[in-house]
């Protein structure tokens, strides 16, 4: 059968679906921790070697630094340099940038689509809405990754419980390469471990269950999961790799200050897909007939919990919960005959109308793509989001000791004023509580921040120029010398004693 006559209803359907998603997911690049991943993959590529201690920062100059996401960061470099990055504000690299996001983002919804029950429609709907849900999550960083490789790990996991198809074996050189691209590779062992304990649930409590792989199931999972532990072993930094995700839940401050750390606000647009997300779980599984699996409870349960603890696991929940909302509203649909099926075949004029429809959303897509990707829309929205004319001035005049910086600002500031160490940055599994608290101490004026400038040898404060420490600044024109710049958001104090000499 041609091409042309093959084009079905229900492949129209996911042909459009992967086609809004990828649109969902362009976006222009605004996350500031894009920019430190940038350096250090210029840093990896000009020196040959993976960064074992911090040379960016004066806080931490000289430091252990586990980079555990060197590999991305070389990818990322390598697409920003292909597509034309510069180094220049809304350059064309940053369109390989948005790429990288989209292709990640929709690879990964493929994955999940073929995890899902129920006609195309069906499936269709909840991906929809699970992309939704993760789309909080989604900009050119490393995560991407882990995003990509959790939804790879769930599908091997799920084809091996509900498709009796045991390709567990590939899960340990995914593990490999998960470790050594970003140091989320603790979802991996959290899905398998989740799996290992809903299994083990269901052997006990509901030993005759036939969707239960049984102890035999248990076992081979366990064996899985010590390799993928011993595989991921195999980077730069050894063992140690398998301290990073203790190491950064373990920093207090995370929470107090970091939004994503955070548990999610609900009165942000942007986090009620996981709102609808996680009542329609419940409605779908609390109205329909078929009881929840013991490993799709554990699964959804445990990560549900971490999403509502911290933000940035919410895509975490939508990858694991998307598939489970979709197989209970198949059951209670079919138990009550109300699948809407699409036709099989078409031909004539129904598939003229098709290949209209898709042609429709193609130009909507490539449309949406143009307005996000042109220069001057990144160059408008990049100089709205980021410092560029104080990053411009410290690279041209860099101050003569140390800076305080915003941490909003630091990722940006480390990749456009290069030759000035900053105070601190994205990376919180290197600075820990220490650094990060003097910071919070500075910039929301807690008892003794003025001491903690003067300790550290401050020289010079980029920070907000709307930001209650630089109204307190103003407050000392003796001590600081304010500079404004044209964009009306930033400034930069100079302690008079050195601006004047």
């Amino acid at each position: 059968m041609s091409i042309y006559r093959s084009l079905t209803i229900e492949r129209l359907t996911a042909v459009i679906l992967f086609l809004l998603i990828f649109a969902m997911a362009v976006r222009v690049p605004l996350d500031t921790d894009t920019w430190w991943h940038l350096r250090t993959g210029e840093l990896i590529l000009e020196t040959r070697g993976v960064p074992q201690t911090d040379t960016f920062s004066h806080t931490r100059a000289g430091a252990p630094w586990l980079d555990h996401s060197w590999g991305a960061q070389v990818i990322l470099t390598g697409i920003y340099r292909l597509f034309g990055g510069s180094g220049e504000i809304g350059d064309s690299g940053n369109v390989g940038l948005a790429l990288y996001t989209a292709a990640l983002a929709t690879a990964s919804m493929a994955l999940v689509y073929r995890m899902c029950d129920g006609t195309a429609y069906l499936r269709a709907f909840v991906v929809v809405l699970g992309a939704a849900t993760a789309a909080v999550f989604w900009s050119p960083r490393p995560q991407m990754f882990s995003f990509f490789f959790g939804a790879l790990t769930l599908y091997l996991l799920y084809r091996f419980k509900y498709e009796d198809e045991d390709r567990l074996w590939a899960i340990p050189p995914v593990m490999i390469l998960w470790a050594n691209l970003h140091g989320g590779f603790a979802i991996g062992f959290i899905f398998l471990l989740g799996m290992i304990v809903g299994e083990a649930l269901g052997a006990v409590l509901d030993p005759h269950d036939p969707r239960a792989t049984g102890w035999a199931g248990v076992r081979r999972l366990a064996v899985i999961t010590v390799v993928s532990a011993v595989a991921v072993i195999v980077n730069p930094y050894g063992w140690r790799i398998l301290t990073v995700p203790f190491d950064t839940v373990g920093i207090g401050v995370l929470q107090d200050f970091i939004q994503e750390w955070a548990s999610p606000d609900f009165h942000r647009p942007q986090v009620w897909p996981f709102a609808a997300l996680l009542i329609g779980l419940l409605a779908a599984v609390g109205i329909g007939d078929r009881r929840l699996d013991w490993s799709d409870l554990v699964l959804c349960g445990g990560t549900a919990l971490m999403a509502l603890m911290a933000g940035r696991n919410i895509a975490v929940f939508a990858l694991v919960a998307t598939p489970v909302l979709s197989r209970h509203i198949h059951d209670w649909l079919t138990a009550r005959g109300w699948q809407v099926r699409p036709l099989r075949q078409v031909s004539g004029a129904k598939l003229a109308l098709n290949w209209v429809l898709l042609a429709l959303v193609l130009v909507g897509v490539l449309a949406k793509a143009a307005v996000a990707l042109n220069p001057n829309t990144m160059r408008e929205a990049q100089r709205e989001a980021f410092p560029v004319e104080l990053a411009q001035h410290l690279q041209s005049a860099p101050p003569e000791g140390k800076l305080f910086n915003s941490y909003n600002w630091g990722g940006y500031l480390l990749f456009a004023a290069p030759d000035v160490p900053v105070y601190t940055d994205g990376r919180t599994d290197l600075y820990g509580d220490t650094v990060l608290r003097d910071y919070l101490s500075v910039a929301f004026l807690r008892e003794g921040w003025d001491a903690i400038l003067d300790e550290q040898e401050i020289v010079a404060v980029a920070i907000e120029a709307d930001s209650v420490l630089a109204q307190m600044l103003r407050e000392r024109p003796e001590q600081w010398r304010e500079q404004r710049f044209d964009d009306g958001r930033s400034a930069l104090f100079e302690r008079v004693r050195f601006a004047d000499e």
